[in-house]
């Protein structure tokens, strides 16, 4: 099982790149930085970075305020 901020999830069968499963967790790619297996992953590699089940991210979300 992946680990997804601290939670097991399962990842689907076959191949899922990150961009893949960040879209379909309602993710908006422009706002957010992930921690993929202890180091950060370039959102230029999104497209190209195949998840497998012994991964484990950190999403993190920016919000503005004031």
């Amino acid at each position: 099982m992946m680990r997804v901020n601290g939670k097991e999830r399962c990842l689907e069968a076959g191949r899922t790149t990150l961009k893949q499963f960040l879209l379909k967790e309602g993710y908006r790619l422009e706002h957010i930085a992930v921690e993929r297996n202890g180091e950060i992953a370039p959102k230029a590699e999104y497209e190209t970075i195949m998840l497998t089940e012994a991964d484990t991210l950190e999403i993190v979300s920016f919000v503005g305020g004031g």
